[in-house]
């Protein structure tokens, strides 16, 4: 008996990474989509240098790490990097030390998923995710009223050492966004509760 392809789908969530990096700056962009089709879009911009492929990789741990946080289950990830993909996928093998730390963090979120699925695709099927790491790079990112936004202060390797992945142990960038989500907590600046409720106040748990 063949298995219906609706039941492969069931309780899948879809999330679209990208990451850019310019003389502007870094960030990354992401499009994390629930079952039900309700989307959130978050631009995350780095105040520290990266090269193209780090900012990849980036985008691909803050998808994760909101997914974790909002006990995501199952998970198809999309990427237009081919070297992000091909090493999450164990078919390329890291070289450089800020790649194999990078790799090494992903792997020690992998149990996390009941399913975790890491996708190639074009960079035209991964034009929203594009867009909005490149909103991350410019200034028009402060101006903007509808996409959450935030700021990386470090590079996420450089915390692995310090801190506990599956808890983190102080606030971070993702904390109002996960109040919001899991306990309705608004934060006290102005302008961000219309952000977060903007773009979450249709997820369900």
């Amino acid at each position: 008996m063949e298995e219906d392809p609706s039941e492969n789908e069931r309780g899948v969530w879809k999330l679209s990474v990208d990451g850019s990096s310019c003389i502007t700056g870094s960030g990354a962009g992401l499009l994390l989509t629930s079952p039900d089709g309700w989307t959130l879009e978050y631009a995350l911009r780095f105040r520290f240098k990266a090269t193209n492929n780090e900012a990849e990789w980036e985008a691909l741990i803050a998808g994760l790490t909101i997914a974790r946080h909002l006990e995501v289950e199952k998970i198809e990830v999309s990427s237009d990097s081919q070297l992000v993909v091909g090493l999450a996928n164990g078919e390329y093998e890291a070289q450089e030390d800020p790649m194999v730390k990078y790799l090494s963090h992903f792997q020690s979120m992998k149990s996390a998923f009941e399913v975790l699925n890491i996708l190639k695709v074009t960079r035209a099927e991964n034009v929203r995710a594009d867009q909005l790491s490149k909103l991350a790079t410019t200034e028009e990112l402060v101006k903007n009223q509808t996409v959450l936004v935030d700021y990386l202060d470090r590079p996420t390797i450089y915390e692995v050492d310090i801190m506990d992945i599956d808890v983190p142990q102080e606030p971070n960038w993702m904390t109002p966004f996960i109040n919001w989500l899991r306990n309705g907590i608004l934060p006290e600046d102005p302008v961000e509760p219309m952000k977060l409720v903007y773009r979450a106040n249709r997820f369900q748990f």
